[in-house]
């Protein structure tokens, strides 16, 4: 459980960083671009000086630098107006000279609602409207640019990072339980070979052929268990089963190892069919693990309710009992590997039930709803057969 917690710690504080880095680079551009536009504010003038020096002077001299002057100039469209009100716009398209009153009485109306004030004119005209460069604009729109370049580098790597774990882990899953069933193959055949031995060599009386039979019926529980790890990773067949029938098998298997003040509430086995595509082993092992959970979390009494329900083709399992109850931030970190609030345990059950409902039977299992110490409802949807 300590990994989850410092892995969501780990988030925030990524995620903080991140936050932190795109602030700074939000405030310094915005710096940049003021500083620019008061640099923009200052060579305005030069501008307007350059534009009577280039109309007025005789001098050849002086008129190329003039040209040259406002060749410079030529990222920023500006806006000049005469006494008489008649606007006169540069820049905007490249080496002419706008005087489009439409186009440019829209333009000053524009940098007017803007809140700026126009800067007033020394003799070559009334007032100057300068609009903002496009450097200015750039480095404006740079920090929405990073955010959407660094949002999707994000998402990006953490898909191919988050898919490459998902197949790590998978592989890792499936090996661990092809090895499991396999290393449970042996003892199993040499107890099973053992059992035979004591039938054929000991007096049988009725006391000694009830542990015979409990022994046989213990081995033929670990075959089952040995089969069970030997699906994982490889794609089980599925049949058509009464999920009525299934569901009371399992209710009798745990009842007989569960406390006697533990009421089991289940349909009854002559209630209406209901039919989904299972493998019966590995739906066995998701219930019976719903089922132990639930008794740990009553420690020995309380009732276990189990109802069907059936909507658009699909039938929803709700396993309900009355124990220490699920916090609402854990209800999807309860199916994460390793996650366990037992002493004892390694955390992979309610992983494994995930993983044979989700994969292997196109369905899904999450918790519903759960309330500390009121109890925690399980529920598993499957497609209809």
């Amino acid at each position: 459980m300590d990994i989850y917690k410092n892995k969501s710690s780990w988030k925030w504080l990524l995620a903080f960083m991140g936050f932190l880095i795109v602030l700074f680079t939000m405030i310094y551009s915005q710096y940049l671009a003021k500083n620019l536009q008061e640099i923009q504010m200052e060579t305005v003038i030069l501008y307007e000086e350059a534009l009577i020096s280039a109309n007025k002077s005789n001098n050849t001299e002086d008129t190329q630098l003039a040209l040259s002057i406002l060749k410079n100039f030529s990222d920023f469209p500006i806006i000049m107006e005469n006494e008489q009100g008649k606007l006169t716009g540069y820049n905007y398209e490249e080496g002419e000279i706008n005087k489009d009153q439409a186009f440019l009485e829209k333009r000053k109306a524009a940098y007017l609602k803007s809140g700026k004030e126009p800067i007033k004119g020394y003799g070559y005209s009334n007032r100057i409207y300068p609009e903002n460069s496009k450097l200015h604009r750039r480095i404006a729109l740079f920090p929405m640019a990073q955010i959407l370049l660094l949002t999707t580098f994000v998402l990006f790597g953490y898909y191919v990072f988050s898919t490459s774990r998902k197949a790590e882990q998978n592989r890792v899953w499936a090996g661990m339980a092809k090895e499991t069933a396999h290393q449970l193959g042996t003892p199993i055949s040499a107890i099973i070979g053992w059992i035979e031995h004591l039938k054929e060599s000991t007096v049988v009386n009725s006391e000694q052929a009830e542990i015979v039979s409990e022994l046989r019926n213990d081995v033929t529980r670990l075959e089952l268990i040995a089969d069970r790890f030997s699906k994982i990773g490889s794609k089980p067949e599925l049949e058509k089963v009464n999920l009525i029938e299934k569901l009371n098998e399992c209710k009798t298997y745990m009842q007989r190892r569960a406390p006697r003040k533990v009421a089991f509430n289940f349909p009854t086995p002559d209630a209406q069919p209901i039919y989904a595509k299972i493998n019966s082993h590995l739906f066995d092992w998701v219930v019976e693990n719903l089922l132990r959970n639930a008794l740990d979390a009553m420690e020995g009494k309380g009732s276990i309710t189990v109802d069907l329900n059936q909507k658009d083709k699909k039938v929803s399992i709700d396993i309900t009992d009355t124990g220490k109850g699920i916090s609402a931030n854990k209800f999807k970190t309860v199916f994460n590997p390793g996650f366990t609030t037992k002493k004892r345990g390694w955390g992979l059950g309610l992983s494994l039930a995930k993983r044979i409902i989700d994969e292997y039977h196109n369905g899904k299992i999450f918790v519903k709803n759960s309330k500390p110490n009121e109890g925690t409802t399980f529920t598993i949807q499957l497609p209809l057969a």
